[in-house]
C-alpha cells in the first residue's frame, strides 16, 4: 500500500522544517489525502490498460477482458489467451504486447510483485523490463503501491510545474533540473511528489474559480 496518512504528515512536516516554501505552502492548502493502490499484477495491468485511453474506456475493456479470460486476476490466463481474444477485450496491438509480457513475466516467476528489490533503482529496472511500463510508470507503483517513501517522479509534468513554483524559479525545471532539486529532500521525496500534486490541483481549482463565467 501506499504512504498512509501518517507518512505523509510525518515527511512533510520535516520538509516544511527545512524548507520555508514547503512550511508556506503547507500552510495554505494543508496535507494531501493518501494516494494508495494495490500491490500486485492487478494494479499493473490497470496501468496498461489505462494509457492514453478515458477511464471510463479503460475499465470497459477491463470488464471484457475478465470476462474473456474467467479471471483476469490470474496472469496465467492471459498469458495464454490467443491475440484474437485481447484483441476481441479491446486492447490495441501494443497494448496486448504489454499485457502478455507482464503476464508472462509474473506467471513464469521471473517477476516477483511481491518481493521487488528494496533498492529503489533496482525495483524501477524490473519493472521497466516489463515492455509498456517506463520509469514514471514504475514509479507510480512503487510509490502508490509499495509506499516507498524517496520515490521522486521527476519526469512528471505537475511535479515539475509545481517544484519549480514552490522554489520560485522563473521557468519550470527539466527532468534533470527537478531530480537535482529535490536531493536536499531525501529521504522524504515521497511525500514530496504527493505534495506538489496536492499543490497542483489546489491552483488549477483557484485558476478555475477566477475565470468569469
Amino acid at each position: 500500500m501506499g504512504l498512509t496518512a501518517e507518512q505523509l504528515k510525518t515527511g512533510l512536516d520535516a520538509l516544511a522544517a527545512t524548507e520555508a516554501a514547503f512550511a508556506q505552502r503547507l500552510g495554505e492548502i494543508g496535507y494531501p489525502a493518501p494516494r494508495i493502490r494495490d500491490r500486485g499484477y492487478e494494479t499493473l495491468l490497470r496501468t496498461i490498460i489505462g494509457q492514453q485511453v478515458s477511464v471510463h474506456a479503460a475499465n470497459a475493456i477491463w470488464n471484457r477482458l475478465d470476462a474473456a479470460l474467467g479471471s483476469i486476476a490470474d496472469p496465467a490466463a492471459l498469458a495464454a489467451a490467443p491475440d484474437e481474444t485481447l484483441r476481441a477485450a479491446g486492447l490495441s496491438r501494443q497494448k496486448s504486447g504489454y499485457a502478455r509480457s507482464l503476464a508472462e513475466r509474473v506467471s513464469s516467476g521471473l517477476l516477483d510483485l511481491h518481493s521487488l528489490p528494496d533498492d529503489d533503482e533496482e525495483a524501477i529496472a524490473q519493472l521497466t523490463a516489463i515492455k509498456g511500463i517506463g520509469r514514471w510508470s514504475a514509479e507510480i507503483y512503487l510509490l502508490f503501491a509499495e509506499g516507498r517513501g524517496d520515490i521522486w517522479p521527476a519526469g512528471d509534468l505537475a511535479v515539475q510545474v509545481e517544484t519549480g513554483r514552490l522554489l520560485g524559479l522563473a521557468e519550470r525545471p527539466g527532468e534533470r533540473q527537478t531530480r537535482a532539486l529535490a536531493e536536499a529532500w531525501r529521504p522524504h521525496r515521497g511525500a514530496a511528489a504527493i505534495f506538489t500534486w496536492h499543490s497542483y490541483g489546489q491552483a488549477a481549482k483557484k485558476a478555475e474559480e477566477k475565470v468569469p463565467v
